[in-house]
């Protein structure tokens, strides 16, 4: 991916160093909890998981250029939904923001240009994104950002005793000729 840059953020890969700001985030159960991942517990765990996303390059460090530190993660994946559309290009978006920079508006900015970049970049038709019920700071990001409420779903998730948590699914389909 190119680096993204906005008014106050940069979006770029993950360099080898950036181990102990993504520990500083990750290592907040806060976070895990709403983004159904493990907690990190050791600066061992932040360089494996760091190692993880400089060899996959779906997750993009998202960087406070005023401090030069990273503040949190956006990633994609390639998504299939379950009705097929056959020559059109689907994908799904997660991001996750140290707590300490919440209700500022980078989780917004960071998602706003990560959805021009899927659609300028690798030719999205469709992004999907979701969040558990209780996350409310998702939810506002993602419909400000433009995605529309599609579905819930329940699923398993370990990070929370295996316990059924009801996701809510939002969709966002390119704009004609914006992206063209």
């Amino acid at each position: 991916m190119k680096l993204i840059e906005t008014e106050r953020l940069l979006l770029r890969k993950w360099d080898a160093n950036d181990y102990m700001d993504l520990f500083e985030y990750a290592s907040d159960p806060e976070v895990g909890r709403n983004a159904g991942h493990s907690t990190l517990k050791t600066l061992e765990d932040a360089n494996h998981i760091l190692s993880n996303y400089i060899g996959k390059d779906r997750s993009f460090a998202i960087v406070l250029k005023t401090e030069n530190k990273v503040i949190g993660s956006i990633g994609y994946d390639v998504f299939t939904p379950e009705e097929t559309h056959e020559n059109t290009i689907h994908f799904s978006i997660g991001f996750s923001i140290n707590p300490q920079y919440w209700g500022m508006g980078y989780a917004t900015e960071a998602v706003k240009h990560f959805i021009d970049h899927l659609f300028l970049e690798y030719k999205a038709d469709v992004i999907w994104c979701s969040h558990f019920y209780f996350n409310e700071r998702s939810k506002r990001v993602i419909e400000k950002c433009g995605f529309e409420y599609q579905f819930s779903r329940t699923r398993k998730v370990k990070v929370l005793a295996d316990a059924q948590v009801k996701e809510l699914v939002y969709r966002l389909e390119k704009p004609l000729r914006r992206y063209d």
